[in-house]
């Protein structure tokens, strides 16, 4: 019962996502063909949203639900993260769904995307197998 409120708020994000066609790989191919703003400005508008909110939580130094205190660590950046960057693109351009979407799509009756799923899941395995044999 406690995790009930998280099966409604994953229902209404995928609703969100569906209605705002962020689900759409007609939409996703136009921006990676540049065909389109649409996309570009739900991601722009999506990163200064969550610009502002960790502005807001810092200052206003918030709590969870749980009233345990938020913290934000500091991260390193290395080259995987271009490497991973290009590799995460390069799917999401192929299959039109990035992990965010999957869900929607799928709960939207797009079945194919299972195979997406699938190979997401798959991926991630490979990378906590692989984690401590690539380089940092």
């Amino acid at each position: 019962m406690k995790n009930l409120k998280y099966l409604f708020v994953g229902i209404v994000f995928g609703i969100i996502f569906i209605k705002a066609e962020i689900v759409s790989w007609f939409r996703i191919q136009e921006m990676f063909r540049f065909q389109s703003f649409y996309m570009f400005g739900l991601i722009g508008t999506a990163v200064v949203v969550g610009f502002l909110s960790i502005l807001i939580i810092k200052k206003l130094k918030l709590k969870t639900i749980d009233k345990q205190p938020i913290t934000i660590e500091k991260k390193e950046s290395n080259k995987g993260q271009i490497f991973g960057g290009l590799l995460f693109g390069m799917g999401w351009a192929l299959t039109g769904a990035c992990p965010g979407s999957i869900y929607a799509q799928f709960g939207a009756g797009f079945l194919v995307v299972g195979v997406v799923y699938l190979s997401a899941v798959l991926g991630t395995w490979c990378y906590g197998y692989f984690k401590d044999k690539l380089p940092h």
